[in-house]
């Protein structure tokens, strides 16, 4: 799954839960997604886990 679509999918699932303090970037950086994969699995449930998971691999692929 391509970084852009699992980041953006991210915000739209879990910005109140999990994402309430960050901004979402139009074009976000592999540091940039990677940022945030912290907060969904702390404050996220397993799925946001999950996600987070999908989200690490897909920027360590673009590296």
């Amino acid at each position: 799954m391509p970084r852009g679509r699992v980041y953006r999918r991210a915000f739209r699932e879990y910005r109140a839960q999990a994402l309430w303090n960050l901004r979402e970037l139009e074009h976000p950086a592999p540091e940039d997604a990677l940022a945030f994969t912290r907060s969904l699995r702390i404050e996220g449930d397993l799925n946001a886990r999950r996600l987070a998971e999908q989200i690490e691999l897909a920027c360590r692929a673009a590296v």
